[in-house]
Formats: C-alpha cells, structure tokens, sequence
C-alpha cells in the first residue's frame, strides 16, 4: 500500500505525519510524505521553532512525486490539519490529481476544525473549505464530537442524535468511495463518565460503537494516528467497524503506555508493538 500523506512535521514529539508515518510504515505501508509545516514541536508547548510552508511548496513537491511516474500506484491520500484555506485548496487538488492517475486512490481526511470545549481553533476560512468542498470529494472522514457537529450543522448530546448526524455527512461524501466515518472522542448521554465512544459509520448506514476506558491523559497527535490506522485498516478489513475496532484498541494501548510512563508525547516507538498487536482488543458493537 502506498499512501500520500500530508500533514504538518515536528522534529520532537508525534502529531502529524510524526505521528501517521511511522505507524503506517511499522505495519508495512510505503508512505510518501509532504510537510505542511516543519516545526520544533508542536504548538501546544507555547513555543517553538520552525516554519510554516506554503501552498505552492505543497503542490511542487507533488510535482515532482508526478514526474516520477508513479501516482498510478498511490493507493490513498491522508489528510490533516491544514494551516490555511490556500493549503486545503492545494491537499484537494492533491486528491483529485491522485485519482485522476488512479480512480480506485481512497481520500481520508481527518477534518480538524475545533474540539469541544476550545470551540474552533483553526484560521478562517478553513471549516467552510472543509464543509463545502472536502466532504463532497473524501471517502473517508474522521471528524471528532464537535467537528461532526459543525460539518453536519447538527447538535449531537445523543447517540441517536449522532448517528443522525453522521448520516447527513455521510449522504454529502463522494459516492463512488466507501463513505465511512470514525468519530472519534464521542460523548452523549449514554457515555459513562468513565469511557470514551468512538462511532464508526460503514457504507451501508450501518453504525457500531466501540467504547473504551477513559485515560486520564490529554497528549497531542492521538486524532492523527487513528486516522491513518483506520485509512490502513479499512483497505485491508473492508469494514468500518472492524477497521474502527483495530484502530481504537491500538491507540488505546499506545495511550496507555504513554500514561503509565508519565510522558508527555505519545510512545510510539517504545510501544509499536501495540500497534501491530494491541494487547487488549475493544470489540464493535451495534447501535
């Protein structure tokens, strides 16, 4: 599986493609990587180094995967958080030369606009772009609670609202394409304070939950890899909810390391294990 992966990079630390790449690759991926931004580390630290790259390095360097002939032979594009509108514009134009040289090549966007509690974080402009234009032309969407609620225009205090919601996403994605969803970090009136959900929406509406014990840890770069887990696992499962299961079990062990060893990114590397074969596995279950 080859896989176009554009996201930001931080030189210390996991989020981004820091925290995608590996993880495909550790369970056999090829990935082929393109930095929105180059920092430090990530931002949430307060202060870092580094730059921000511009649409056009985006699409130059896509140039130059081009003119080596193969984008036949990309199987998906993963998507992150894009720093600016002209930045999406470029990840979509990434897409559709990705599947104009091979129409069976999966987008997977991970639409980060904001979470609850922080509200929107991301530049202006960006969630409109998101909206309007990614979700007509992804296959793939894993959105958080609050992101599925703004790219839907729904509230979701309910599973059943949830659903409901995802379902009115899921009826604007490309046709031709899988049209799954994992929502990630879902809490309704039926989560245990104790528990995350996390919603998985297959073609067919079918909807399963996976639900997991709540960590108390709060570390960046958790959303990027379980997108591009779920982007791996759903090409080779064929299932949403499978693909979802897979996923979930292995950040939720990747995350457990990390709380158990007090550390403040997550241990990618000193746990990979978990990520070819979680020790405790979370079972789908339908809603």
């Amino acid at each position: 599986m080859n896989v176009l992966s554009i996201q930001s990079w931080v030189a210390y630390g996991h989020v981004g493609n820091a925290a995608a790449v590996f993880p495909l690759q550790r369970l056999g991926a090829e990935v082929w990587a393109i930095h929105t931004v180059q920092f430090s580390n990530h931002t949430g630290y307060g202060g870092w180094t580094g730059r921000v790259f511009d649409a056009a390095d985006i699409t130059a360097l896509l140039d130059g995967i081009e003119a080596r002939g193969v984008l036949p032979r990309c199987d998906a594009v993963l998507s992150g958080y894009m720093g600016s509108a002209e930045t999406g514009a470029a990840i979509l134009d990434a897409a559709r030369r990705v599947r104009s040289a091979n129409p069976r090549a999966l987008w997977c966007c991970d639409p980060v606009i904001g979470d609850i509690g922080r509200g929107v974080f991301v530049r202006p402009g960006i969630a409109e772009l998101l909206r309007e234009s990614a979700v007509p032309a992804a296959d793939l969407l894993t959105p958080n609670h609050f992101e599925l609620e703004t790219l839907a225009g729904l509230p979701c205090p309910t599973l059943a609202q949830a659903k409901q919601a995802a379902v009115a996403v899921q009826a604007r994605m490309r046709q031709d394409g899988p049209r799954a969803l994992l929502i990630t970090s879902l809490v309704t009136a039926e989560t245990p304070d104790d528990a995350l959900d996390i919603l998985a929406i297959d073609q067919d509406g079918a909807a399963h939950l996976v639900r997991t014990p709540r960590l108390p840890i709060a570390v960046n770069g958790a959303g990027d890899l379980i997108a591009g887990l779920f982007l791996l696992h759903l090409t080779r499962l064929g299932s949403a909810a499978w693909a979802a299961a897979v996923a979930v079990s292995s950040v939720h062990a990747v995350l457990r390391a990390t709380h158990e060893a007090g550390s403040r990114e997550l241990l990618l590397v000193a746990a990979q294990d978990e990520l070819v074969r979680p020790s405790v596995c979370f079972e789908p279950v339908p809603c």
